[in-house]
């Protein structure tokens, strides 16, 4: 991928998770290219990666459509995550991976805490990510690691909508520091417990959260 196209996706990504590219919404490459102000190839190859991804859908002479998510999607969505994410945690306590090799679980943690502490949900959201990623990554398996990354494009959506909604979410960073705790001390069942129950407990507020406010996806 060259570099402005990887721009290009940079930057519709952070278009859609804004919200200022709504779901549903069709977009033509000239319209798009004309807004990030790049030409229209590198926005022509950027929308093929994010129809990969699950966030548009491409349609002759209609351009892209913003793909909404709706609730059923979402609890699809987690329950393959769990699983996955889960099996990661597994593997990598399996692993017997040093504190070094385990730093970016810890690191998010604490960049979480911090963000906590400040009631920067934002900057929460960031770490967050980076944590379930790092955790996707330790797990050392490629395809987990593929499908992952396209489920967690859209969990993003979603959650950028309740993010102001829900409790301030430090029962989160407890269980992120109880699963990295687990892996650092190669308790492969205890790890996989741990993080299939943190997500199924994210899973029933999120989706309990659209569902009550009638919230679309962005």
């Amino acid at each position: 991928m060259s570099k402005a196209v990887s721009q290009a996706v940079d930057a519709l990504r952070q278009l859609i998770f804004s919200g200022s590219l709504s779901p549903g919404s069709d977009h033509l490459e000239g319209e798009l290219a004309e807004q990030l102000k790049i030409s229209r190839t590198p926005v022509r190859e950027a929308l093929l990666v994010l129809e990969g991804q699950g966030l548009v859908t491409l349609r002759p002479r209609k351009g892209a459509r913003i793909r909404p998510v709706s609730t059923t999607d979402m609890a699809e969505i987690y329950d393959v995550l769990t699983e996955l994410e889960s099996l990661a945690a597994a593997d990598a306590a399996h692993a017997k991976l040093s504190r070094a090799r385990l730093w970016p679980l810890f690191d998010a943690i604490e960049r979480m805490d911090k963000a906590l502490a400040r009631k920067d949900r934002e900057s929460w959201a960031l770490a967050d990510d980076d944590f379930h990623s790092a955790l996707v990554a330790l797990g050392n398996n490629s395809r987990i690691t593929m499908i992952a990354q396209m489920m967690s494009d859209q969990v993003r959506r979603a959650r950028m909508v309740t993010l102001h909604m829900r409790p301030l979410p430090t029962r989160s960073n407890d269980d992120h520091r109880a699963v990295a705790d687990a892996i650092l001390a190669g308790d492969a069942e205890t790890a996989r417990t741990l993080h299939h129950a943190h997500r199924r407990a994210a899973k029933k507020m999120l989706i309990t959260l659209l569902e009550t406010h009638h919230l679309k996806c962005v």
